[in-house]
C-alpha cells in the first residue's frame, strides 16, 4: 500500500524548495549569457517534431568527448536552453556539450519522449564528427527526468533500433536526482494528470527494472538535502546496475542546485565524470 500524502509530498520538489523560481532564473540568465558569449549551434533537428532540436557547445580541444544532456522538469516543463550555462566548464575541459530538447507532457507520452530520445542519440552518433565530435566518445547525461531518460538510454538495444548503431553507443552515462522506478508516480496528485501513466505504463518505461545494455560507467548523484524517495530512487539504480555505478554524495544540495556540480569544474562530481571519461589523467 502506498501513502498517498507521504508520495504527495516526497515528490514535489517546487513545493520542498520554495526558492526554486530563483534558481531557474538564474539558470535562465547564465544560459543566455553563455549562448551570447561562446560558439554554438543551435535547434538543430534531430527528428521531424516540435520539440526534436538540440544545441552543440563544441570543444575546440581535446579528444572529441561530448557529453549528451537531457534536461528535467518532470517530462512536462524547462527547456534544454535553461541548461546551457553547462557549456563554459565543460568546453573548458575539453568536453562538448549537445543539449537536447523534446516535447512535453501531457501533449506526448512518457514512452514518446524516450522515442524522441533515441532519435536524438542516433542523430548525434551519425553527425558528431560533423562538429568534431568522436563518435567513440560519446556520453548521456540528465537531470531529474532528464536522469531518467538518460538511464533509458543506457539500456537502449541500439542495433535492435538501428542496426548500423554499436551496442555501446554511449561509453559511460551521468545520472542525477532521477527518478528510476516511475510507478510511485501514477499516484502523485501534483504530476499524475500530466503523465498520464497507469502501472503497466509506468514499469515499461522504468530502467531500474531494465538491464544496463553494455558494460559502461555510471555516476550517479542525488543531494543531500533531496527527499527520502528520491534517494531511494537514487540507492535503486545502483543496486539494479550494482557493477556499473559509482555514486558521488552531494552534501547541502537540493534537488534544483544539484545540477550546478556539472557546471563547477572543482565539484566533486565534475571530476567523477572527468574520471569516468578517463580525463583526469
Amino acid at each position: 500500500m502506498f501513502d498517498q500524502d507521504f508520495l504527495n509530498r516526497e515528490y514535489n520538489n517546487r513545493a520542498l524548495v520554495p526558492e526554486y523560481a530563483d534558481i531557474f532564473a538564474r539558470w535562465a540568465e547564465r544560459s543566455a549569457r553563455t549562448r551570447s558569449s561562446m560558439i554554438c549551434y543551435l535547434d538543430r533537428k534531430y527528428g521531424p517534431g516540435e520539440g526534436e532540436t538540440l544545441d552543440i557547445f563544441p570543444a575546440r580541444k581535446g579528444d572529441g568527448t561530448c557529453l549528451m544532456f537531457i534536461h528535467g522538469g518532470y517530462w512536462r516543463s524547462l527547456d534544454k536552453g535553461d541548461f546551457s550555462y553547462l557549456a563554459p566548464a565543460l568546453v573548458d575541459a575539453g568536453i562538448s556539450l549537445v543539449s537536447v530538447n523534446y516535447d512535453l507532457c501531457p501533449r506526448v507520452s512518457i514512452e514518446q519522449i524516450v522515442q524522441q530520445m533515441l532519435r536524438a542519440s542516433s542523430w548525434l552518433w551519425n553527425h558528431a564528427e560533423d562538429y568534431g565530435m568522436d563518435q567513440d566518445r560519446l556520453y548521456v547525461a540528465g537531470h531529474s527526468a532528464g536522469a531518467h531518460l538518460a538511464a533509458m538510454m543506457l539500456a537502449a538495444l541500439w542495433p535492435v533500433y538501428d542496426k548500423g548503431l554499436p551496442r555501446d553507443l554511449f561509453k559511460g552515462g551521468v545520472a542525477v536526482s532521477g527518478i528510476y522506478d516511475l510507478r510511485p508516480l501514477v499516484h502523485v496528485d501534483s504530476v499524475k494528470s500530466d503523465l498520464r501513466l497507469d502501472e503497466a505504463a509506468a514499469l515499461k518505461v522504468s530502467p531500474a527494472f531494465l538491464p544496463l545494455a553494455s558494460r559502461t560507467p555510471v555516476v550517479s548523484a542525488v543531494g543531500g538535502l533531496e527527499s527520502s524517495e528520491f534517494k531511494r530512487q537514487n540507492r535503486l539504480l545502483a543496486e539494479r546496475w550494482r557493477s556499473a555505478v559509482t555514486d558521488v554524495p552531494m552534501p547541502g544540495c537540493n534537488h534544483f542546485t544539484v545540477v550546478d556540480a556539472l557546471a563547477d569544474r572543482n565539484s566533486t562530481l565534475f571530476q567523477a565524470v572527468r574520471k569516468m571519461m578517463k580525463l583526469d589523467r
